[in-house]
């Protein structure tokens, strides 16, 4: 994802209700709650876990993904910040309660 995307993904994010960013939290790493201690110190498969976001191959407007042990979220190339709120919105509501088997 270029930077402007980035930009749009945090424009994204403070523009979400809070039952939006707890599913969020939970597609992305698997708990709908913040650590106690803060964002910093989320967990993953090896203990404290950084957020990450990461360039997604494929195509152009697919949904973006999560790998929840590594707190990742693997983000497309979308053509606007819109696009990619109703992609991301999507991903939460029908991605973030279970797991899909490829």
């Amino acid at each position: 994802a270029t930077d402007k995307e980035i930009g749009w993904f945090w424009s994204i994010m403070f523009s979400l209700s809070r039952s939006e960013k707890a599913a969020f939290l939970q597609f992305a790493t698997g708990s709908s709650k913040v650590p106690l201690a803060g964002f910093a110190e989320l967990q993953g498969m090896r203990g404290t876990q950084k957020f990450s976001i990461h360039k997604a191959g494929g195509s152009s407007g697919a949904l973006m993904s999560a790998h929840t042990c590594f707190n990742a979220l693997d983000l497309p190339v979308y053509k606007s910040e819109e696009e990619m709120k109703e992609k991301l919105l999507y991903a939460i509501s029908e991605g973030g309660g279970g797991f899909l088997f490829a």
